[in-house]
């Protein structure tokens, strides 16, 4: 057997018995029913005699020719250029093999966790108000400001291991840290349960091992660059699984249909600048947004300049994110019942409100779910099933974090366009006038003058805003219409939520009846109202 040679895989160099053979631009790692190649043969020492030939070693005729042709070339027996063309077509499929396996994402191994760290995990997940515990310990990892946000994305990353997780969409402007945020929880994920993504082809999710992706983390950094894999991930988010048939030939070259399936559920984080191009992904997700201000960027950089000067302790982070990994191993499969989903309400002017309805039930799970050795575990008589129970903390604890998320549901302005309104109004209140220039505003603001534009459209278009006077050769003047429409929303959104948590704490407290007879009670009572429909 020869030696083959591969540091350039485009120029691969066989050497045995006297013969050089030159694989010119490598071989197709693709395609395992076929071994094209274009060879040069030359013999040790006679560079004048040299033979080229382009063929499939898996085609008997072809070798044949070959055989034949470089024997009266290089004046060597057929029998030895046979025995060279056999063992140069083994050492090229052993080559081939090898680089199939070394392309193969390594899969990280589970970890056993030693008894002293099962009983640090242990512990945590034991401490009281867990809630406030875990927030801590995120931002002792290294996760500067947007405490929330990071808590809402552990949250929402935890749901991976439940048989319906939930999904996460990080929005804001470039630079404003949505990469940052999610790289920086995620690293508070164990390794063996999530799969980063930066580019993927069209097809390339339904090529994975059927139980490959199950309650995995997909982490995608930009969707822009997964643009073309958005079908799937939709149907991966909604139906838990995705399957494809596909056309193949069989080793006599029949043609046969071969079905590819890939098991969820999977828990989906993107990040993106764009939330209306991809409005269909955002439907299925807990939006995320990145604050912007200048508080924020002020403590970024101060935390810059720390890890510069080597004042930052990096050990003690790393000892944090290892014992949140470890917390996170420590939990397990167990079904969550939510007793209070009954009285939960979203505030009417929520767009899709079917979809938000089913986030926040299941981010309230999801709390519930992260509590589950602080909770009794039950068992339903009539099935057998085992279950922990949500409590009125958890629904209030998801309330209280999804605040946000569920304003900006409700708010038909781009949470860009938002914040330039409220910068507007801001500025105009403090000049005491109502109405504007486009082009003070411009300089004043300091924004771009496409962003402006795309800005009082919208804001004309909703009616935000109106023109009052002027024409497009010397610039509008614009008035200000509605001045007090966030606050009223989130004015709406708080009571509601006082009044939903006032009707729960009045259960809690009623010894005549419990948390499960009340709860079918407020349902039937809701079913007689017309009842309640779900949506995927």
């Amino acid at each position: 057997m020869g030696k083959l040679i591969t540091d350039n895989p485009e120029l691969l160099l066989y050497t045995e018995s006297g013969f050089h053979v030159t694989v010119l631009g490598g071989i197709k790692l693709t395609g395992l029913d076929r071994l094209r190649v274009t060879l040069k043969l030359t013999l040790s020492g006679k560079t004048e005699k040299t033979y080229r030939h382009n063929l499939d070693l898996y085609n008997g005729i072809q070798c044949g020719q070959l055989v034949e042709r470089t024997a009266e070339m290089l004046d060597r027996t057929e029998s030895e250029v046979t025995v060279l063309i056999a063992n140069l077509t083994t050492a090229l499929e052993n080559y081939r093999s090898e680089r199939l396996e070394e392309m193969k994402p390594k899969q990280a191994e589970k970890k056993e966790l030693s008894e002293s760290e099962r009983k640090e995990a242990l512990k945590f997940l034991k401490s009281a108000n867990l809630i406030q515990r875990t927030k801590e310990a995120i931002a002792q990892s290294g996760v500067i400001g947007e405490e929330t946000n990071a808590l809402i994305a552990y949250l929402t990353y935890t749901s991976r291991k439940r048989h319906v997780p939930l999904h996460l969409m990080c929005l804001g402007a470039s630079g404003t840290g949505k990469t940052w945020l999610q790289e920086k929880v995620s690293e508070l994920m164990p390794e063996e349960d999530k799969l980063e993504i930066t580019t993927l082809s069209s097809n390339a999710f339904y090529y994975f091992g059927r139980e490959e992706l199950k309650h995995k983390l997909l982490l995608i950094e930009d969707l822009d660059g997964a643009e073309s894999v958005l079908y799937p991930l939709r149907e991966l988010q909604s139906k838990r699984r995705i399957s494809k048939t596909v056309t193949l030939k069989d080793n006599k070259g029949n043609l046969k249909t071969v079905t590819l399936n890939v098991e969820g559920p999977v828990c989906v984080s993107g990040c993106t600048t764009r939330e209306k191009l991809y409005e269909d992904n955002a439907n299925r997700c807990i939006l995320l947004y990145m604050d912007g201000s200048s508080e924020q960027d002020g403590k970024i950089m101060e935390y810059q300049r720390l890890l510069s000067a080597g004042l930052v302790d990096e050990a003690a982070q790393q000892k944090i994110k290892h014992v949140i990994k470890n917390v996170q191993r420590l939990l397990r499969p167990i079904s969550v019942r939510n007793p209070y989903a009954t009285y939960l309400q979203l505030p009417e002017s929520v767009f899709k409100p079917r979809r938000t309805m089913l986030l926040l039930l299941l981010f309230t799970e999801t709390v519930t779910y992260y509590h589950q050795y602080q909770r009794q575990l039950k068992t339903d008589e009539s099935t057998g099933e085992q279950y922990i129970e949500s409590t009125p903390e958890d629904v209030e604890t998801a309330f209280m974090l999804l605040e946000t998320t569920l304003l900006k549901k409700s708010d038909e302005l781009s949470d860009a366009c938002r914040g330039f309104f409220e910068k507007l109004k801001t500025y105009l209140k403090e000049l005491d006038t109502d109405s504007f220039h486009s082009r003070d505003i411009r300089s004043a603001l300091r924004i771009s003058p496409s962003s402006l534009g795309r800005y009082l459209y919208e804001l004309d278009r909703t009616g935000h805003i109106r023109i009052v006077k002027g024409n497009r050769y010397k610039g509008f003047e614009y008035r200000v219409q509605v001045w007090q429409d966030m606050e009223t929303l989130a004015g709406d959104t708080k009571k509601l939520i006082e009044d939903i948590m006032q009707q729960i704490g009045s259960v809690t407290r009623s010894p005549s009846v419990t948390q499960g007879e009340f709860g079918l009670h407020k349902l039937q009572k809701t079913n007689m109202k017309g009842g309640v429909t779900h949506d995927k």
